[in-house]
């Protein structure tokens, strides 16, 4: 039995939560009796209210994300019919802003903001004097000096099964309009001693995935340099996640990212546009030269592997436009290009691109947007399915022989979009088109512009480590050639080399 207990619904099994994290480690004398407990959202909502309720808990709160406002809504309204006297507090960037999109009117206490100090402070009132009368309450900055770090609260299987997210730092000195990480300004650190204790203690406890969630990792080179000696000192095999600022790698941070061993480091880079208008209009800084100069030496000088993030629907971007940004990053890097659509985030400003660029958006979670006076709600359905494609032939990584014959040279935008309209036009469908269609899919197309042995030779390439039942009969007897000739031909010389 709990008094406070902690949830959220998380998207997949992997994640954690590490916003209930920090208010379980700032709850001080309050944390003997709370509990996190964790779900996701393809869980049933009524058994999720089932096990919350066992506990009788005096107190729930629930993290609320854009991924799960709906479902976070629907558990709000079991627990309030079965359990009308349990106090419901809310907080996340879903609950935090308003006006609310999704019903949460019967939650009876919503947070705003960072919430470590005023959760703990909400609670001792429930719990020890009247209840507060205002609902809905503006959290201050915490001094993040004061603040319990929450790494401790990660259990064994969180550090044996799921990812470890962890930050370095609060805000973002940029003021992109899309995004809510431009609300808090003004970046704020962690003391950097406290938080490499942590880490070490997360190390011994066996953690070797590493997620962090700063939006800005590389713009403190005293924090960015010594979070990465903390990783240099330590023996492979292990993973860590940075988002980092694209325009921003000095030669200290170069050297030290160079020496990283592959498969241990992923940067995240958020690109978005290559058009300095489209960025200026959503003050969204594009120093364009040193950008590519950048994904150059990450792509030819260094093992990281990069994730770079393209959006569509951007005021002012048109579908050509979107396509030459594609085209360029294609030319500069094999690594992962997502693609994403507009979403108008609670909290932002891109309302006030509404009427001048017609921008008009779903009502309901993510928000993404539908149409524009550039895109027409037809091009941006056809763009979703673009994205989903992409992920599947490019962003897998299974074709990488074979998904650059989708296009001539430069024009990869024109003719991978070629390839998502007759795909999509076969299928009807965007999921569950296993691996094998996707290869009888892909040898269907590229026949129609290429001879047959050039195909059956990429594929082969591409297929030759995979287990024979998921390559197409048709071609198992070639790909079991190609694999006898690559050993015969390879083993000797690598052999010699050897020698």
């Amino acid at each position: 039995m709990h008094t406070i207990i902690l949830t959220t619904l998380n998207a997949r099994y992997a994640h954690t939560a590490l916003g209930l994290r920090y208010l379980f480690a700032n709850l001080n004398e309050l944390q003997p009796d709370a509990a996190i407990i964790e779900f996701t959202i393809n869980e049933q909502i009524q058994s999720i209210a089932e096990r919350l309720l066992e506990h009788s808990p005096r107190i729930i709160g629930i993290g609320v994300y854009i991924w799960n406002a709906a479902e976070s809504a629907e558990l709000i309204k079991i627990l309030k019919k079965i359990s009308p006297d349990t106090i419901i507090v809310l907080g996340g960037p879903e609950a935090g802003h308003l006006p609310h999109r999704v019903d949460f009117s019967r939650a009876d206490y919503v947070i705003s903001g960072e919430a470590e100090v005023a959760f703990y402070e909400l609670c001792k009132e429930i719990l020890h004097t009247d209840r507060p009368e205002e609902r809905f309450i503006k959290a201050p900055l915490p001094d993040l000096k004061a603040v319990g770090l929450p790494y401790r609260a990660y259990n064994d299987e969180d550090v044996t099964h799921r990812y470890i997210y962890v930050e370095a730092s609060r805000g973002c000195p940029f003021e992109c309009e899309f995004c809510l990480s431009s609300i808090d300004e003004k970046v704020r650190n962690f003391p950097l001693e406290t938080l490499l204790e942590e880490f070490e203690t997360l190390w011994q406890r066996g953690a070797r995935n590493f997620k962090f969630i700063d939006r800005t990792f590389n713009l403190n080179m005293t924090f960015a340099n010594a979070i990465l000696d903390f990783f240099l000192s330590k023996e492979p095999p292990y993973f860590a996640h940075f988002e980092v600022i694209p325009d921003h790698f000095p030669e200290s941070l170069r050297a030290k990212i160079a020496l990283f061993p592959p498969g241990s480091l992923q940067l995240e880079i958020g690109i978005q546009t290559l058009d300095p208008t489209v960025a200026k209009g959503i003050n969204r800084p594009l120093r364009l030269e040193k950008i590519i100069e950048n994904i150059r030496f990450l792509e030819n000088g260094t093992s990281a592997h990069m994730h770079l993030d393209l959006i569509v629907g951007l005021p002012g971007e048109t579908l050509e436009g979107f396509g030459r940004n594609l085209d360029t990053l294609v030319s500069l890097t094999r690594s992962e290009i997502q693609i994403g659509i507009l979403k108008k985030l609670s909290g932002t400003t891109l309302s006030r691109h509404d009427e001048k660029h017609g921008m008009i958006y779903s009502d309901t979670p993510p928000y993404d947007i539908l149409q524009n006076n550039l895109l027409s709600f037809t091009q941006i359905q056809k763009m979703k399915r673009f994205a989903r494609f992409w992920d599947i032939f490019y962003n897998s990584g299974s074709f990488s022989a074979t998904a650059p014959m989708l296009w001539s040279e430069g024009k990869v935008f024109e003719g991978f979009y070629a390839f998502s309209e007759w795909i999509y036009a076969k299928t009807l469908s965007t999921w569950k088109i296993s691996l094998e269609r996707q290869i009888a899919l892909l040898y269907e197309y590229l026949i129609l512009t290429h001879d047959t042995q050039s195909v059956q030779k990429a594929l082969m390439h591409d297929l030759s480590a995979r287990p024979e039942k998921t390559i197409p009969f048709f071609l198992r007897q070639s790909t079991a050639d190609y694999q006898r000739k690559e050993k015969k031909e390879v083993t000797p010389k690598r052999q010699a080399k050897r020698l």
